[in-house]
């Protein structure tokens, strides 16, 4: 079995992210390495804990998912970008895949859609790296 996909999740929302958090440690497959509440703390996470990929939120207090995106890309530019968020219309859509996302997926999707968007990101990461 391949290793792992280690994530740093960043969502504002403690009762999501703890959630989500819950449901993903039950996976093999997945591994939450950090977990923040706010979008200037997702390159020290990044830098940190060098993640496969970044579980990003759109609507975040600080930097934007946007922004944040934007300045992971940039700080560490081997990690992967998937947003999820709970509503995001088209024009928001294209700005996190314009920053550097590879996907955007939202926050009502079941957990096996979200792992194999993860997945497939690490898998990208993987072989631009």
């Amino acid at each position: 079995m391949p290793d792992p996909v280690r994530i740093v999740l960043v969502e504002d929302n403690q009762v999501f992210r703890e959630a989500l958090e819950l449901l993903l440690g039950l996976r093999s497959d997945v591994e939450v390495v950090a977990s923040v509440g706010d979008g200037t703390e997702a390159v020290p996470a990044c830098k940190a804990y060098e993640p496969d990929v970044v579980l990003m939120d759109y609507r975040l207090p600080g930097l934007d998912g946007v922004q944040a995106t934007l300045a992971v890309r940039a700080a560490c530019p081997d990690t992967a970008v998937v947003c999820l968020t709970a509503s995001a219309n088209a024009t928001e859509v294209e700005a996190l895949l314009e920053a550097g996302a590879v996907a955007c997926l939202t926050k009502d999707q079941e957990l096996d859609t979200i792992v194999e968007a993860l997945r497939n990101a690490a898998a990208t990461r993987t072989r631009s790296a």
